[in-house]
């Protein structure tokens, strides 16, 4: 018998494709007759001060996504209602054709400022994504500008109203010094937040660190890290850490020394405005009468008071210890105020710039931020107007109007509404935005944003509102490179490992073949191709951070895969500021730690953006409101289309939704997804499947059993999906994973389980973040069991995308 044919296989090191999922891992491809057959991860030596980049289940089963059946392979031009999914195939001719000349024209028409590239992280790595994008439209005069983004909103921006920098994190091998670690509505088990950041935290607890989990969610990271987990209500997380502020000024336990030297705006003796409010007038209730003691949080947290009063004792003589906080709970109104008043309690304890402690707020690491995101060279805006990243669709409608208090930045003005979009690697434009109802009727609207050009993967639920959609290619199907995602010294080659599956291509083709048509190509690839760009990265990321960083070749020649500068000393963020405050002063007015902003108190806003932290009742909440509130909130229309929500508290008309709609929703980031990308994949559905996660008690109230179809719904759209029911959330909140794609049905009730068609477009005061976990909704049995329907003419398996 004649034995069979042993094919060659290659094995390859290869960057997991960046999506955004809060780590950059190593992958170990193994490539048969121009397929990968099969993924392996890290296997490099694996030490503390450099570990191995484990993936995690999303990017070891990433080749359920890579050869979907339902991938992209040529370009699509719409026939139908825009949003309702009906293409035909064109050829790339045709397609780049029409884009090209639908730029041309409303450059024309209107100018620069009213094209747009919205935010989007599906495709993340140096070459790929939308910063292509935004150096085509840069070359090309411009489009209207975008600053911050949708995960880090309210901490980006509230962090250096405390320290005057975003670099509040020491390195995480110093976390193996840490007596106490507190993970308040963090997640890394699931989320990442920097690859190895879960494992960091199971080294220091066996170490010795006790670690305790504060989420209104039993999550993964609270059953395999943590001693010991305290549900807590959702959006009253600043009231819980004000509390534990009032147990260490009456107990004696902040760290007087380090706050009379270090810090301004903690008593009266220190303030930089005469006459203000101080912290300790607000925590002992000196001018409204209020005392913030531990009883009063547990009514608005539903935490005990004598549980609040323990955590404060351990966390001011626990020492060192680390708040490390989560990026959910600054997602919701009033989100700055929870990332200040976490600022606030390390630093009254006195656990900043030392070995084992954590300045908290957002918590880049130190010595020089970490990761660089972008080397790949986006070139200068000639557009100098932008707006907060999550107001598009407020450029969309009204982009004239806006002006300075709507957070515009470069200009008084806006001198354009947005008229066409050009969305690569992004499902922001619906699936992940906020409000989806309302977001779709924006985009269906040809009058207001008249041309749309996705470039994508999959037909997305964006990709379904496209005029045209661009089949992108895979980061295996190209050339790349990436370095460590906000945390870890590292930089890891994506070499191109297989063809472009169809027709597809990378983003940065498409880019240079509209730059040939638009007359900047030379401009754009300046003679590079994909690989010629990865060494032209590789070079700046040796000028900026790593001089000892390898060639292109060197790390072809020797199948590298990723290069670690090991962290030998751990670096510790504000050390120098510990040790002499005044020959080391902070970048804040004062030099120093800033418990009281005056950049905030002259805002002129204390009831929305007060100068010290404090805790602001949600605008939809499940406590009751003052009659004369809802009054004004039953008054005003619900969603109005074409005018600004206003910061009062009926705005949106929802001050009332807790009489209407008693539970609180949010929605976890899951390892189903990266954010939407890979809700397509049958391996991750079938272990992390879509459902609402509801308390039994809230459960028997409803007649609600396990595995039940349920309808959530509040007023400004309704889903339907099945239950787990579950002690792992506390009673009066539900929990939708978010990033599932977004289905509606003839009635348009979204059966995909998008918890995005019940978030609200309402934004934070401050730094115009969003405030997409405050929800309030309700639950019923559904009597429509029906899960999918055909959406649109296509399958309703055409799901999973790139990202964002």
């Amino acid at each position: 018998m004649q034995s069979p044919k042993i094919q060659s296989e290659e094995r390859i090191r290869v960057g997991c494709p960046a999506h955004n999922c809060g780590g950059r891992c190593l992958l170990v491809a193994h490539v048969r007759d121009g397929r990968i057959v099969r993924l392996d991860t890290d296997d490099r030596p694996d030490t503390v001060a450099a570990p191995q980049l484990r993936a995690c289940v999303r990017g070891r089963s990433y080749l359920r996504r890579q050869y979907h059946p339902d991938r992209l392979t040529h370009p699509l031009k719409r026939v139908g209602r825009r949003g309702s999914g009906e293409f035909r195939p064109v050829s790339w001719e045709e397609a780049l054709d029409t884009v090209a000349s639908q730029m041309e024209r409303v450059k024309r028409e209107y100018g620069n400022s009213a094209l747009f590239v919205p935010y989007g992280t599906g495709s993340y790595n140096q070459l790929n994504g939308s910063h292509v994008a935004r150096r085509l439209m840069n070359l090309y005069g411009g489009c209207l500008g975008i600053y911050n983004s949708y995960s880090w909103g309210a901490i980006n921006l509230a962090t250096p109203t405390v320290y005057g920098t975003l670099v509040t994190g020491n390195q995480r091998q110093d976390w193996l010094n840490a007596k106490y670690i507190l993970m308040w509505g963090w997640n890394p088990a699931e989320m990442r937040d920097g690859t190895n950041s879960d494992y960091f935290v199971k080294l220091a607890r066996e170490a010795g660190a006790r670690v305790v989990c504060i989420d209104p969610r039993h999550s993964l990271s609270a059953a395999s890290l943590a001693d010991e987990w305290i549900p807590i209500r959702p959006g009253t997380d600043t009231a819980m850490m004000t509390a534990m502020a009032y147990v260490m000024l009456t107990e004696h336990l902040y760290d007087a020394g380090f706050v009379d030297t270090h810090c301004v705006g903690f008593d009266s003796a220190q303030m930089p405005v005469e006459g203000a409010e101080s912290y300790r007038d607000y925590i002992l209730g000196v001018r409204d009468g209020i005392a913030k003691t531990p009883q009063w949080a547990e009514a608005i947290t539903a935490v005990p008071a004598e549980t609040i009063t323990r955590i404060a004792r351990e966390y001011a003589t626990i020492k060192p210890a680390v708040l490390y906080q989560g990026y959910g709970m600054q997602r919701r109104a009033y989100g700055e105020q929870v990332v200040r008043a976490g600022c606030v309690l390390a630093a009254i304890t006195g656990n900043v710039g030392i070995s084992g402690g954590w300045a908290s707020g957002l918590g880049l690491q130190a010595p020089d931020g970490g990761g660089l995101w972008t080397v790949f060279p986006t070139g200068e805006n000639p557009v100098k107007a932008s707006i907060p990243v999550f107001l598009w669709t407020e450029a969309c409608l009204r982009g004239k109007s806006m002006t300075e208090d709507d957070g515009i930045r470069g200009a008084k003005q806006l001198d354009n509404d947005i008229k066409l979009i050009y969305a690569v690697a992004t499902n922001c434009l619906i699936n992940q935005h906020a409000d989806i109802n309302r977001t779709a009727e924006v985009l269906r609207d040809e009058s207001k944003v008249e041309f749309i050009a996705v470039q994508d993967n999959f037909i997305t639920p964006t990709a379904r509102f496209a005029d045209v959609v661009l089949p992108a290619c895979t980061q295996f199907e190209t050339w790349g490179v990436e370095d460590g995602w906000k945390y870890g010294d590292e930089v890891i080659l994506q070499p191109k490992l297989v063809e472009a599956l169809g027709e597809s291509k990378s983003d940065y083709q498409i880019g240079a073949e509209l730059a040939e048509r638009l007359g900047i190509e030379e401009a754009f690839t300046e003679g590079r191709d994909e690989k010629s760009w990865v060494e032209h990265c590789l070079n700046e990321f040796r000028r900026i951070r790593f001089p000892e960083l390898p060639t292109l070749d060197e790390f072809i020649e020797r199948d590298l895969g990723a290069w670690t500068r090991p962290a030998i000393k751990p670096a510790i963020a504000f050390e120098d500021f510990r040790r002499d405050p005044a020959k080391h002063p902070l970048h804040t007015p004062s030099g120093k730690i800033e418990i009281f902003s005056k950049q905030l108190f002259d805002l002129n806003n204390p009831e929305q953006i007060p100068p010290i932290p404090k805790y602001i009742q949600e605008w939809e909440s499940p406590f009751d409101i003052l009659p004369a509130e809802r009054s004004a909130a039953q008054s005003k229309p619900e969603r109005p289309s074409t005018t600004p929500p206003s910061f009062d508290s009926a705005q949106d008309g929802n001050s009332a939704q807790g009489e209407k709609y008693p539970l609180q929703a949010i929605g976890h980031h899951t390892l189903h997804r990266v954010h939407s990308t890979h809700d397509n994949n049958d391996w991750l559905e079938e272990a992390f499947p879509q459902r609402v996660f509801i308390n039994p008690i809230d459960a028997s109230e409803r007649g609600i059993k396990d595995g039940d179809e349920v309808k959530v719904y509040n007023s400004r759209g309704a889903l339907i999906l099945p239950c787990r029911v579950t002690p792992r959330i506390m009673p009066e909140v539900v929990d939708i994973p978010q990033g599932a794609w977004y289905e509606p049905d003839e009635n348009g009730v979204d059966r995909g389980g998008c918890v995005n068609v019940l978030t609200s477009h309402r934004w934070t005061p401050f730094a115009f973040g969003t405030t997409q976990h405050t929800i309030m909704v309700e639950v019923e049995k559904a009597t429509d069991n029906r899960r999918r329907t055909i959406f649109g003419g296509l399958s309703s398996v055409v799901r999973g995308r790139r990202s964002k």
